[in-house]
């Protein structure tokens, strides 16, 4: 897992910047953060409904939020830096 990505996510999704969305979703390796980008992106466009544009988007924020807290217990701020 690459912490970058969901940074990336964030700061994208915040911006409204689609584009580098899709990008990162096809670039990530982590198939479940891509496959909620998709469903993201696919009802930004398509759905009428505000209500499924709505789910779609806290669907993908909670899962950054959730492989965030995942990724910081796993490897603790030191360990990250040293590897840079």
């Amino acid at each position: 897992m690459n912490k970058v990505d969901y940074d990336r996510a964030l700061y994208y999704t915040h911006r409204s910047e689609w584009d580098n969305l899709l990008i990162l979703m096809v670039r990530t390796k982590d198939d479940l953060l891509s496959k909620r980008i998709e469903h993201f992106l696919h009802a930004y466009h398509f759905s009428n409904e505000y209500t499924d544009v709505e789910k779609n988007l806290y669907t993908l924020l909670r899962y950054i939020e959730h492989a965030n807290f995942t990724f910081s217990v796993e490897q603790p701020l030191e360990e990250t830096f040293a590897e840079m």
